[in-house]
């Protein structure tokens, strides 16, 4: 699926959300807890979380993978591990304010 900034997404086998914030030139495989993401609307039955990527998603936070230019957005939490072509992305850091001095 291509994806392009604003685009909201669901997990398939848990509460998670997002939605991308920067999205990579390549298509890849956005997934969460084992199992794509979906479309919103979009449902696949029968789909469980995979236990090694059950890490969990945190409210507000973003999720990167540098190399490829991507970044999402938690908009809700949910249990599943937030993956791009199988690797786990990134919890990205907040950016160091400047010296006051």
């Amino acid at each position: 699926m291509p994806l392009k900034p604003g685009t909201k997404l669901h997990s398939a086998v848990c509460e998670a959300q997002v939605v991308i914030v920067k999205a990579p030139a390549v298509e890849v495989d956005l997934a969460c807890g084992g199992a794509p993401l979906l479309l919103d609307g979009a449902s696949v039955p029968g789909v469980e979380i995979d236990p090694a990527l059950a890490d969990g998603t945190l409210l507000g936070k973003r999720y990167a993978d540098e190399e490829l230019g991507l970044e999402v957005l938690c908009t809700k939490p949910g249990a599943g591990t937030l993956t791009c072509n199988s690797v786990p992305l990134e919890l990205k850091g907040a950016k160091p304010l400047p010296s006051s001095d």
